[in-house]
């Protein structure tokens, strides 16, 4: 046991110190996989950017597009507008109709 303890106290302090040499000679290549990360996410945040603005204006022509097509669904929905005259043969037509109805009920029986 006592063997193995020691054995312990030098091979660890030998692989720190191993470890640290490995980190030192790989720094350069973090450094460039960091930085290419980082540049890889600026061309992401843009291409996002770009997309979301896509979509925005997709967005705000489609309303446009749907509005244009309410108003005119809706132009062709109402009833012509009618001259006076137009209003007032309705009116007279109207009253013939009530007229002749009273008369029709009142000898029918």
């Amino acid at each position: 046991m006592k063997r193995l303890g020691q054995g312990l106290v030098f091979v660890f302090p030998l692989s720190l110190l191993a470890s640290g040499f490995s980190v030192a000679a790989d720094d350069s290549k973090v450094k460039a996989a960091t930085n290419q990360v980082e540049s890889g996410y600026s061309k992401a945040a843009e291409g996002v950017g770009e997309t979301a603005k896509g979509v925005g204006k997709t967005a705000v022509d489609g309303a446009k597009y749907s509005a244009e097509k309410v108003k005119e669904a809706g132009k062709t929905a109402e009833p012509p507008a009618k001259t006076a005259w137009g209003n007032a043969r309705d009116g007279a037509v109207g009253f013939g109709h009530t007229v002749k109805g009273f008369f029709t009920s009142l000898f029918s029986k």
